[in-house]
C-alpha cells in the first residue's frame, strides 16, 4: 500500500511538471526586445476590460498611434505594457489564428523604438488615424496605421483589394480598395 502511494505521489508530481506554465517568459528575448525599454504604439488599437487581443476587435478604448509606452513583460501568449500619459497597464494578447504569428511578430508590428512618421500621410489621412478611423481616398498603409491589421481568418492577403475587420465578436466590416486607395466602407 505504502509503495503505491509513493508511486501514485510521483506521477502527480510528474504530470503537473508536465504542466508547466507556458506563460513563463523565453530564457532569452530577441535581441530587440527589452523590458523596462519605452516604446510608440505603431497603429491604433482599442481595447476593453485592460486587453487588446490581436483579433483586433474595433470597440472599446483607443489607444492612438504614438503613445508611449514601457514593456513590463513579454511572455509567448502576452505583452504586458503601462500606457505612461494615462499610469494604466494594458495587456495584448496574441491569437495567432488571427494574426498567423507569434508574440514576437505580433510586438514588432504593434510597437516600435520610433514613432510613425504621420507627415508621411495626408491631412484627411492624419485626422483619421488620430481617431482611429477608415474614409475613402485613404491608402493601405494609413489604413493599417488608423485601425491596425486585419485578422488572416478573413484577409489572407494585404494585398487583397478587400480587408475584413471585427467591430466586435459578431460583426465585421470590410474596407475596399482601388488602386490602393479605400473606395468604400462596407458595414
Amino acid at each position: 500500500m505504502q509503495r503505491l502511494l509513493q508511486v501514485m505521489m510521483l506521477v502527480i508530481l510528474l504530470g503537473l511538471t508536465a504542466c508547466q506554465n507556458t506563460n513563463s517568459r523565453p530564457v532569452q528575448l530577441p535581441e530587440n526586445v527589452q523590458l523596462g525599454e519605452k516604446y510608440y504604439t505603431q497603429v491604433t488599437i482599442q481595447y476593453e476590460k485592460g486587453r487588446f487581443r490581436t483579433t483586433n476587435y474595433r470597440k472599446g478604448v483607443l489607444v492612438g498611434v504614438n503613445t508611449e509606452v514601457e514593456l513590463l513583460d513579454i511572455t509567448p501568449k502576452i505583452v504586458k505594457l503601462k500606457l505612461l500619459a494615462e499610469n494604466q497597464e494594458l495587456l495584448i494578447v496574441n491569437v495567432p489564428k488571427h494574426t498567423g504569428e507569434d508574440v514576437y511578430q505580433a510586438f514588432d508590428k504593434l510597437l516600435a523604438n520610433t514613432k510613425v512618421n504621420l507627415s508621411q500621410f495626408s491631412s484627411l489621412e492624419q485626422k483619421n488615424i488620430k481617431q482611429g478611423a477608415v474614409a475613402k481616398g485613404m491608402s493601405k498603409q494609413a489604413v493599417k496605421v488608423a485601425i491596425g491589421f486585419p485578422p488572416i481568418t478573413r484577409t489572407a492577403s494585404l494585398e487583397a483589394d478587400a480587408w475584413t475587420y471585427w467591430s466586435n465578436r459578431f460583426n465585421t466590416f470590410i474596407v475596399h480598395f482601388e488602386d490602393n486607395k479605400v473606395v468604400r466602407v462596407q458595414d
